[in-house]
């Protein structure tokens, strides 16, 4: 089985914050993304230099619009969730999640469901790009909760176009994805059984550190949930 990291999820109020963020703390414009239908969220999208198709996702809330996934079933990411959006209010745009692609996503989640963990239904999505139809089958939870804080990826396999392929390059450099939480040994454990290699957490408070480099200067990002 093979895995690897596939996008940094930032998320925001709105998304106007969000690019606001973008282009001050990262010195990039983010380009371009799309509205996800079925849980009323939107994005833009930076791609991520130097590695094979990974990128930074810009997610929030879509006012204009309301998730056709219906109640009681929740958006994805913990985006329902009010002490999430209380935080973002509170603190800004800021990492609060990690995707991670995979070649066979009904067995991944078998091997977590073993486990004892249950990444939610495999859910099948698309959106509109200027080169095709965008499609993927993502795992989310009903209840749209993240595991482990955050830390542990959510799974998703992409159909014929990776969404890098429709992005310019922005300069900036994934360095380092730094993982620490309460119960590192069963997060490890998880990331080991689906082919994550190198990806290791420490045991401490639960955070999510994300060192990136945009061409002038290292940026250190981080979030405590």
């Amino acid at each position: 089985m093979n895995a690897a990291f596939d996008h940094l999820v930032v998320a925001a109020a709105t998304l106007a914050e969000g690019v606001n963020w973008c282009e001050t703390t990262l010195g990039c414009t983010p380009a371009p993304g799309g509205a996800h239908a079925l849980f009323g969220t939107h994005n833009r999208l930076l791609r991520l230099d130097g590695a094979e198709r990974t990128y930074l996702e810009l997610l929030a809330i879509n006012p204009a619009a309301r998730p056709t996934r219906a109640a009681p079933l929740k958006r994805w990411f913990d985006l329902d969730d009010p002490t999430l959006r209380e935080r973002l209010l509170a603190r800004g745009p800021q990492p609060i999640h990690w995707v991670a692609r995979v070649d066979d996503i009904e067995a991944a989640r078998a091997v977590w469901l073993a486990q004892g963990i249950d990444p939610g239904p495999v859910l099948t999505a698309s959106r509109e790009t200027p080169r095709g139809l965008l499609q993927w089958r993502i795992t989310v939870r009903d209840d749209g909760a993240r595991h482990f804080d955050g830390l542990l990826p959510t799974l998703i396999q992409w159909g014929g176009i990776h969404p890098v392929a429709t992005l310019p390059p922005s300069g900036l450099q994934l360095r380092e994805l730094s993982l620490s939480h309460p119960r590192a040994a069963a997060l490890n454990a998880a990331l080991a059984a689906i082919g994550l290699p190198g990806l290791r957490a420490r045991e401490a408070e639960a955070s999510l550190g994300v060192h990136l480099h945009n061409g002038r200067q290292a940026l250190h990002l981080s979030a405590t949930p």
